[in-house]
């Protein structure tokens, strides 16, 4: 069934990433764009902008492509103006678990996001080899939630998840909740920040004299090796001696209570950092 698809944010990164991925949708897209910059990135696609209200009042489906910390503020813009039985679909789940969403029993809220290409993963065309993010030409894993609303609306969700961020392999259905635990718990508070101290430490052996470059490609492909063996792509085990350094180095860099991140209170801690903008959420 086609469908009117309001999309909020339309100018700004993600939401230039959807509109140019549908392009060639059968859905009707209305695009909803306040900033010059991004009226103007819209232009250069050809898409006209729609008025805020005539988008929310037209809309079978409202995309809400806006940073975290916005849409507290712009939901209530247009979550009253919908019409029964509408769905909006968030694109991360900080705002919907953090209750930043406006209370409506008679519209549907539909959670995605994107998996991004894997590391390990093989891409014949080298544009998609290098496109990181996604939703461009490299092909990535999705997970999605119903919120709330009509079991059917599950796979109207997906089917419009999976045109934003084509091509697409699998799409995992999740609660919001988990979805909360893939990120920000999983992807950012644990593993962004050990890559980041990965990065930090490259940078350390860069400073006690080791080069550049030999640094860089040395961790990458150890990296490369090591993700294949933890996560069963090769049956070749880490050896004796990269195990004793394992255990040694976990004791050294983590705190003995690190999995303290997945629990809820520790989540929503995050969740409010995100979406309320607090750089103190967390600190004690």
């Amino acid at each position: 069934m086609t469908k009117t698809i309001a999309l909020f944010g339309a100018g700004g990164k993600m939401g230039c990433r959807i509109a140019d991925n549908f392009k060639a949708s059968r859905h009707s897209l209305l695009y909803v764009e306040v900033s010059p910059s991004g009226i103007q990135r819209l232009q250069q696609r050809g898409a006209a902008v729609t008025p805020h209200d005539e988008a929310v009042r037209r809309a079978d489906v409202a995309i809400l492509a806006l940073p975290d910390a916005l849409i507290g503020k712009v939901a209530p813009t247009i979550v009253p103006g919908l019409r029964s039985g509408a769905m909006v679909i968030c694109l991360d789940p900080a705002a919907p678990h953090g209750g930043e969403l406006p209370k409506r029993e008679d519209i549907t809220y539909f959670i995605t996001h994107p998996c991004h290409p894997p590391v390990i993963h093989t891409e014949a065309d080298p544009e998609a080899a290098l496109d990181y993010f996604g939703a461009i030409k490299a092909k990535q894993h999705i997970v999605c939630a119903l919120m709330q609303g009509p079991e059917e609306d599950y796979e109207v969700g997906v089917a419009i998840a999976k045109e934003m961020f084509a091509p697409v392999m699998n799409s995992y259905r999740v609660t919001v909740e988990q979805m909360a635990l893939l990120e920000p718990a999983l992807s950012e508070t644990v593993a962004a920040t050990c890559l980041t101290v990965i990065r930090e430490a490259v940078d350390e052996a860069v400073r006690r004299g080791v080069p550049e470059e030999a640094a860089r490609e040395f961790v990458l492909g150890h990296l490369k090796v090591s993700i294949a063996i933890l996560f069963g792509y090769i049956g070749s085990p880490f050896s004796d001696g990269a195990l004793k350094a394992i255990e040694r180095g976990k004791k050294r860099l983590f705190q003995p209570d690190w999995k303290s991140v997945f629990e809820p209170e520790s989540v929503l801690e995050e969740i409010r950092a995100i979406t309320q903008n607090d750089s103190l959420a967390g600190v004690k």
